[in-house]
């Protein structure tokens, strides 16, 4: 593509670098001067005009703009027509939105005349929601640039891939001790329905029990009978070690405990097990609060179908640091509880 100046008497078929406003008329960038479009830039005075011409092998940006987006299309993903160069790609339904980043990295290092942009890795999206946009920067591509950078996006898997949100049904073990006032208990309930129904989910009658290994057990084998999906225990003082009541009730119950801590703050002292083939998640305290922590991550994984493992949760530290809750016992730096400690975590 040729970029620059370019006279009047050589400028029909070139596209306009910037906007001209002729008297009443504006002649947009982008535009492909006609001949009208040359006469009235004359008739305003104009010696020239800044502008691009194509060469033989480029691909103008809308072209170009669409033909990158196809192979990066997929399944529950929808895009929008090219224009000025660019094309958006967005959620058909609500979900978690995974990237490969290292495919993202390459498309880009191409050339800088090819850009991809899109949401971070474990985006939560709801429906419409854009995911990623493919914007070409200048007006034109080289057809062999081009070409490399589609050959990169359809080697391997899809570059994006929505995980749709299941209509989960989640049950809810809450155990209580002597001093936890009733609105503790209250609030927390209402706040895991709140984050289950934000993922499509939908929370059977929590079961309040006795801070006690065997009334958790109890519970747990309850709601499985009514036909729980996942489960989640809260506990009136936060678990400390796998031994902990909440951990016991789940191996009494005949589950496992599979991972105990990770390295998310606040959600440091989440467990993750498994009942009858059923997740189970012993919550941290600050699943008390609607505020995001790593509970949340976790969640958000097996409400879309993905699979939590060990090694999926001690790869969670970098970017794992997020917002202090100011309620929580024990703030990072310091000042006065206004929750029980137990509630930490």
């Amino acid at each position: 593509m040729k970029f620059g100046p370019i006279s009047l008497q050589e400028a029909r078929g070139a596209i306009l670098a910037h906007s001209q406003r002729i008297g009443e008329r504006m002649i947009r960038k982008g535009s492909v001067l006609d001949e009208a479009a040359v006469t009235a830039l004359r008739d305003a005075g104009r010696p020239e005009v800044i502008g691009a011409r194509l060469e033989p092998g480029d691909v103008p940006e809308d072209l170009a703009a669409d033909r990158l987006a196809e192979p990066l299309v997929s399944p529950l993903l929808s895009r929008s027509r090219a224009a000025t160069g660019r094309v958006n790609l967005a959620a058909d339904v609500p979900g978690l939105l995974r990237v490969d980043t290292a495919k993202v990295n390459r498309v880009n290092a191409v050339d800088e005349s090819l850009t991809l942009g899109t949401l971070s890795d474990f985006a939560v999206v709801a429906a419409k929601d854009l995911v990623a946009t493919i914007k070409v920067i200048p007006f034109a591509v080289p057809g062999a640039v081009l070409a490399v950078a589609e050959a990169i996006a359809r080697q391997g898997g899809p570059a994006l891939t929505l995980h749709p949100f299941r209509a989960l049904k989640v049950g809810l073990v809450a155990t209580e001790l002597p001093g936890l006032k009733e609105t503790v208990t209250e609030k927390t309930i209402a706040v895991t329905e709140a984050r289950v129904s934000q993922l499509t989910g939908t929370l059977l009658p929590a079961l309040r029990v006795p801070h006690q290994e065997e009334p958790v057990a109890n519970a747990l084998e309850s709601l499985i009978r009514q036909g729980a999906d996942l489960l989640l225990v809260v506990g009136a003082s936060a678990v400390v070690d796998r031994r902990d009541v909440g951990p016991a009730g789940i191996v009494r119950a005949g589950g496992e405990i599979l991972h105990f801590g990770m390295p998310v703050d606040p959600g440091n002292l989440l467990l993750v097990g498994e009942l009858g083939g059923i997740p189970v998640l012993g919550a941290p305290g600050c699943a008390r609060s609607p505020k995001e922590n790593g509970f949340d991550w976790v969640l958000q994984r097996l409400l879309a179908g993905l699979p939590v493992t060990r090694a999926d949760i001690t790869a969670l530290g970098v970017g794992g640091l997020l917002m202090e809750i100011v309620s929580r016992g024990q703030p990072r730096e310091g000042g006065e509880a206004q929750v029980p400690p137990d509630e930490e975590g």
